[in-house]
């Protein structure tokens, strides 16, 4: 048995809904996702797809909402911007105690950590810095009516709409109370920055959770759509800093291959989307402070949810998990004392 999955409702769910896959089925859990589960399913020809469903247990109703992200990942597959190919959706919780949908098995490498980078050639190692930024200023580029996504959240106020929404994730999830948490929620909510435009933020942008090619050092597949909405470019630009070496804590390093040879500093990239697609990114600081507040809530929930059992691994590291927590809320706090 594997968690997560009615084996015997799953396969005849595949079998009447996605055309090319034929019974029986073989379901994996693949490691590395901490918020909606990834399966790898295999059918009797060893054709492979991808099945994500939300967490086991009880989980917040606004953060795993699977037809929104099967919606987004396929109004983002008209585009340029790599993303798998959606195959099908169950919003029946008969089927599996909780809606799934099903996509395209895209090969490539999750760049989350050092070694992982390594596998990058040393020449690639910029390129591929360089087209995550591209790839990213290729997804704000797109235009949300055209996409079919100008409906998916509001398109003004973003910032603001964020710091009231992650402040009430932290009082629903947090295990403990942490003041760097509540001091930068009321810094960040009194000197929120004018909104560049409204395009469709990933949200997790980042190495982390893209496939890429290290033949190429080509993106082939952005992942992980659960936190995508409508709102500020420099959002995305402002994630990607939290996670660069020459900005990250150590803790964080370990998640992120930017610190070995040949990759450039956070300033470059900056710089680059800068130049793709003429944005001022003078403040992106706020951006990045933003984003290490709301990936320590993030990171909270995760705790929680690991303590109580309902997240399908086992063999975590929970004072670590617990620490990550601590580390971007801190980094979060010395980012916004330092704005200008």
């Amino acid at each position: 048995m594997v968690a997560g999955i009615n084996e015997v409702n799953v396969s005849r769910w595949l079998d009447d809904n996605i055309e090319e896959l034929t019974s029986p089925y073989s379901f994996t859990l693949i490691a590395g996702g901490r918020s909606n589960l990834t399966y790898k399913v295999v059918d009797a020809r060893w054709r492979a797809v991808v099945l994500r469903r939300p967490p086991l247990g009880h989980v917040l109703a606004t953060a795993h909402d699977m037809a929104r992200e099967h919606r987004i990942i396929s109004a983002i597959g008209s585009s340029k911007v790599p993303v798998p190919k959606t195959l099908g959706l169950c919003t029946d919780i008969s089927v599996n105690d909780a809606p799934f949908y099903v996509m395209s098995y895209v090969e490539g490498t999750v760049l989350d950590s050092p070694a992982k980078g390594e596998s990058l050639p040393v020449h690639l190692r910029r390129p591929a810095a360089d087209h995550l930024v591209d790839v990213l200023a290729d997804l704000h580029s797109l235009d949300v009516d055209d996409i079919g996504l100008g409906d998916l959240a509001k398109r003004t106020g973003y910032i603001e709409r964020q710091v009231k929404r992650w402040t009430t994730q932290w009082e629903n999830s947090k295990t403990r109370d942490l003041e760097s948490i509540d001091e930068v929620g009321r810094i960040l909510a009194t000197n929120i920055p004018e909104q560049q435009g409204v395009v469709v933020a990933h949200g997790d942008y980042r190495f982390g959770n893209c496939l890429t090619d290290v033949s190429t050092g080509r993106i082939v597949a952005v992942l992980d759509w659960e936190l995508c909405t409508l709102g500020d470019p420099l959002a995305d630009l402002g994630y990607i800093g939290v996670y660069w070496t020459d900005n990250g804590h150590p803790l964080l390093r370990e998640v992120d291959p930017s610190g070995i040879e040949g990759f450039p500093n956070y300033a470059d990239l900056v710089q680059r989307y800068a130049m793709r697609t003429g944005r001022d990114v003078s403040n992106v600081g706020y951006y990045r402070a933003f984003s290490s507040w709301r990936l320590a809530i993030i990171s909270e929930g995760v705790f929680a949810r690991f303590s109580k059992g309902v997240m399908g691994d086992t063999g975590q590291d929970m004072s670590l998990m617990k620490a990550s927590t601590e580390v971007l809320a801190e980094s979060a706090l010395e980012a916004v004392r330092g704005m200008s």
